[in-house]
């Protein structure tokens, strides 16, 4: 992955208090775009780097709040390893989301294709054929083998779903399963129904 991280830290002399006294501010720029949060420390002005990026001079005040900035850019340092880890991309965004703990619940395949499925049976006989939910339920149990067969997982996060994944689905369905055109174009259009759902 070939993202640059770059973790900045500055004086915001604008929200300086009445008494002279400014809030330090961290600026974490991931491939251009960026975010901001304070640090909840402030400073003296004159007292401040620049070039540092730091408190000036060896007082307990300046090690107190270098060492404080020091503990932020490592904790902005491993939310990068974590999304590595987790094979996230290095993104502003998920870089900030991971750091403040606000990573969105994945929404997984199965569970809202079961979903889905649960619903028409309730429905079966009032709005659905019994042969409706049976081809959804085939249609899961396809979905199912795919991932296996091309991912080697039992599940997807619905967000990973994209024009390959369909693309390499549909292969699936007419080589390895054998299945005809009809069959196929059916089997494509069950999952495409599940995707619409699952983005409303």
């Amino acid at each position: 992955m070939n993202t640059s991280v770059s973790i900045l830290f500055y004086i915001k002399r604008a929200k300086a208090n009445n008494l002279g006294v400014c809030p330090i501010y961290t600026r974490v720029t991931v491939n251009v775009k960026r975010f901001e949060f304070s640090t909840n420390k402030y400073i003296n002005p004159e007292k401040w780097s620049s070039e540092g990026s730091k408190v000036k001079g060896t007082t307990e005040e300046a090690r107190t709040i270098n060492s404080h900035l020091d503990y932020l850019k490592n904790q902005v340092l491993e939310a990068e390893k974590k999304l590595f880890k987790k094979d996230i991309s290095v993104t502003s965004e998920n870089l900030k989301n991971e750091l403040f703990g606000l990573s969105e619940t994945k929404r997984m395949l199965v569970p809202i294709f079961q979903d889905h499925n649960n619903k028409i049976k309730e429905l079966v006989g009032k709005e659905y054929a019994p042969g409706t939910l049976e081809r959804y339920t085939t249609s899961l149990k396809h979905t199912i083998e795919f991932m296996q067969w091309k991912y080697n997982v039992s599940d997807i996060d619905i967000k990973k779903i994209d024009h390959a994944f369909i693309t390499d689905y549909e292969f699936w369905l007419r080589s390895v399963r054998n299945c005809a055109n009809n069959t196929a174009v059916k089997y494509l259009k069950n999952f495409n129904k599940i995707i619409n759902v699952s983005s409303i």
